[in-house]
């Protein structure tokens, strides 16, 4: 398959290859967190706890507006793996010639939204006077960067679509290492406060983004970029959005019931808010270790898919589901041991420790089933399953969640009573995406019989 990063997908035993697949995935992810640590570790030391609050309670708003772009980076993914499985050179050039154009107006929507909506959602969550001011401000500069972060997202989509980890890991390390020298700098040096950190996060982005734009240019493998054939090939941007706009809008909806839950964080006050940012930083770690496999299931599948090697797809759900589990409990219990201690990276304030405490307590005990309902959809994207995913998603997750709020959240006000919704809703999600993984592998294995591997 070309160049020796990429990994062989469709033969030979798989355990190996996945853990090496998806290793790099997980330590891009914790440095894709860390760029929102970093400002949220400097403003909260520096800056001071209504800095941290600001910076801290745009998680949720962030996410709604950027992850509908980030699904179709994901429908990205699997049509490339699917391309390749099927060793289809000219449909590959132009999934990447579309993807990439696709990525650059992407991201000038996301600026254009991300500007314009920034207050009115602030507002909408109710986020008290004293930060609302800094977190606009915060936003609207990280969303100026957006083209950017939508070109290095794109472009590590095609690159894991070849079985390559390892480079976008190696660019997001260096663009990491120039937002923490920058953060510093802004923040203590020319006391920028939250305009520092936000300009710090544009700038490495921009080295991240230009390093992976430099991999494709320079390539002699298939995903081989040529700026010259840069063009929206209809059907390949419609086969990119049969899967990454369920997957686009079922992030949004995620997002905007996580608004809702913030919105009841919010309620409490500016410590609650720093403590419980601090904290979801923290089960961040946790969540993006086990969304890896996410995306290993989603490519791996893919791949197999499309060489037609239907039986390996078996193997491929269950390895990625074992090493789920195992990480989900392993890493929940490090976490729940050592929750004060992370915690006091954060901050010094012993209220804000103590709240994000107990947002720890449920959510490093329970994790694991977000991880294995996670692995479920993307083995489902994986053979072509998007939008039943999706609804099931909306309905299990999001749905369960802002019942909670409404209802039982209402007659119990507590900050502990909020986070019991997630468990609740995961395991919904299991149940319903475990009884469509079977019905849907056991259809395909019917349908394509005389081609499945004996």
């Amino acid at each position: 398959m070309g160049e020796s990063n990429n990994i062989d997908m469709l033969n030979g035993p798989l355990t190996k290859k996945i853990i090496i697949f998806a290793i790099p995935i997980i330590l891009s992810g914790v440095l894709q967190l860390l760029f929102n640590a970093a400002d949220t570790i400097v403003v909260g030391r520096y800056a001071g706890s209504d800095s941290l609050a600001a910076v801290g309670s745009t998680a949720a708003i962030v996410a709604l507006l950027v992850n509908f772009f980030v699904g179709i980076s994901i429908g990205v993914n699997a049509l490339t793996a699917r391309l390749v499985g099927k060793n289809d050179k000219r449909g590959i050039n132009e999934t990447v010639h579309t993807a990439m154009l696709t990525s650059v107006i992407s991201g000038f929507i996301l600026v254009f939204l991300g500007v314009l909506f920034t207050k009115p959602i602030l507002i909408f969550m109710g986020s008290p006077e004293n930060v609302i001011d800094k977190s606009a401000l915060y936003l609207r500069i990280y969303f100026v960067g957006m083209p950017v972060t939508m070109v290095y997202n794109f472009g590590s989509a095609i690159l894991r679509a070849f079985g390559d980890t390892k480079h976008p890991l190696i660019y997001l390390s260096i663009g990491g290492v120039v937002n923490i020298v920058l953060n510093l700098f802004f923040v203590i040096v020319l006391n920028m406060d939250v305009a520092g950190v936000g300009l710090a996060t544009i700038l490495s982005q921009c080295v991240s983004a230009a390093l992976i734009v430099k991999q494709l240019l320079n390539s002699n493998d298939m995903y081989h970029l040529d700026l010259s054939k840069l063009k929206i090939h209809r059907n390949r941007l419609y086969q990119m959005l049969v899967i990454g706009l369920p997957a686009g809008l079922q992030s949004c909806v995620f997002s905007l019931s996580n608004i809702i839950i913030q919105s009841s964080v919010n309620s409490f006050g500016a410590d609650v808010m720093a403590g419980n940012a601090a904290a979801s930083n923290i089960d961040g770690i946790l969540y993006i270790a086990l969304n890896a496999f996410n995306h290993t299931a989603l490519t791996f599948t893919s791949q197999n898919y499309g060489a037609g090697k239907f039986k390996r797809i078996k193997t491929v759900f269950i390895n990625c589901q074992l090493l789920t589990i195992t990480i989900g409990i392993s890493l929940g219990i490090v976490m729940y041991i050592f929750s004060k201690p992370l915690l006091g990276i954060y901050s010094s304030n012993a209220n804000v420790i103590n709240y994000g405490v107990i947002r720890l307590n449920v959510m490093c005990a329970t994790y694991f089933l977000c991880g294995i309902m996670d692995c479920l959809i993307g083995a489902l994207r994986g053979i072509g399953y998007s939008l039943t995913p999706m609804c099931i998603s909306i309905i299990c997750v999001c749905g369960i969640r802002i019942l909670f709020i409404f209802t039982y959240f209402q007659a119990h006000r507590q900050y502990s009573t909020i986070f019991i919704s997630y468990p609740l809703s995961w395991i919904a999600a299991v149940v319903l995406d475990l009884a469509l993984f079977i019905y849907a592998y056991r259809k395909i294995l019917n349908k394509f019989k005389n081609l499945a591997e004996q």
